[in-house]
């Protein structure tokens, strides 16, 4: 999704780490992982609000194991610019390939399905746009401003990606003010090379502290997936690495592998270790954090954007 190769749209199959190694071994799932099947009535009213106005969805597209529980209270992450990515991470199951050309009535249809939702809050995501000038930084405004106008009391998170050499694309996003910048950085520094290959792990973390510089009142998020074959320390320097970029909320969820063509899954790591994870975080500072099995960058993300707002304020309150 927000991750990818660097200039040219490269065919899924011809991706390194998506060719299947006969010899690669697939653990089973726990059973801490597992969910039902999604069947009830709300599930079935969000997906024609989504399908009747010709959206696409993150839900869907990266095949998200929450989708069940977060369409049936129909909340739903709109992806915005196309369903198909100009890179080819490891670890995802949107489609690589040449995108078509952006659809200018889009925002407006994002808006109208917030709007008949009734969404408190919306996250919008896209897949990377290497082949636009900004990156498709200037869609992302549009939309927000359609959400804006439409449902003026809804509560706005975008999930952008990484405006990689595109000069001048963050600044429109921030511009646009919402209310949660997120940009997830995946995965260790160790692990770009075959998991996100397309995107430098530096520059990622700047991106994020840049928001803080344009703008110091704006609620910074990123996470990672763990069970790629990363170790524990690397997980707390990267701690370590948001909080110096000043992130304010972190999510950290189990990698699940969408299919043998991707990165395998290394090692299912268990609820009790996402509880320490949760617990260190914490004294680094975070003032927000989602650390377990199932967690997902945009699930319950308007109950959490609740708790961090609220969590700014008892520390402004304390600091006071």
């Amino acid at each position: 999704m927000v991750t990818l190769l660097d200039t040219i749209a490269t065919p899924r199959l011809r991706h390194p780490e998506k060719a299947h190694r006969p010899d690669q071994e697939v653990l089973r799932k726990p059973d801490w992982i597992r969910v039902k099947a999604p069947t009830s009535k709300g599930y079935a009213e969000t997906r024609e609000i989504v399908k009747s106005r010709k959206l696409v969805t993150v839900c869907e597209e990266a095949g998200c194991p929450n989708i069940g529980e977060c369409w049936d209270k129909k909340h739903a992450t709109f992806m915005i610019m196309g369903e198909i990515c100009t890179r080819a991470c490891a670890f995802c199951n949107v489609a690589t390939g040449i995108p078509s050309a952006l659809d200018a009535d889009e925002p407006r249809r994002v808006a109208d399905a917030v709007r008949q939702m009734g969404l408190s809050h919306v996250v919008i995501t896209s897949v990377d746009r290497d082949d636009l000038a900004d990156g498709g930084a200037r869609h992302f405004a549009e939309v927000i401003g359609a959400i804006r106008a439409a449902s003026p009391g809804t509560t706005i998170e975008v999930l952008t990606p990484d405006f990689l050499r595109k000069d001048g694309a963050l600044e429109v996003v921030v511009a646009a003010r919402p209310d949660v910048f997120n940009h997830n950085l995946e995965t260790v520094a160790s692990k770009y090379l075959t998991v996100r290959p397309g995107a430098r792990y530096f520059h990622s973390l700047r991106l994020l502290q840049r928001v803080k510089e344009l703008d110091p009142s704006m609620f910074t998020k990123s996470g990672i997936m763990v069970g790629l074959g990363e170790e524990r320390n690397e997980v707390l320097q990267l701690m370590d690495d948001f909080r110096s970029a000043q992130v304010d909320f972190l999510t950290i969820g189990q990698y699940l592998q969408p299919s043998k063509k991707h990165h395998p899954v290394k090692r299912f790591v268990t609820p009790e270790e996402f509880k320490s994870y949760e617990t260190v975080a914490y004294t680094k500072g975070f003032l927000m954090v989602s650390a377990s099995p199932l967690t997902r960058s945009s699930h319950h993300a308007g109950d959490d954007f609740v708790r961090l707002r609220a969590a700014r304020e008892a520390l402004l309150l304390k600091s006071a």
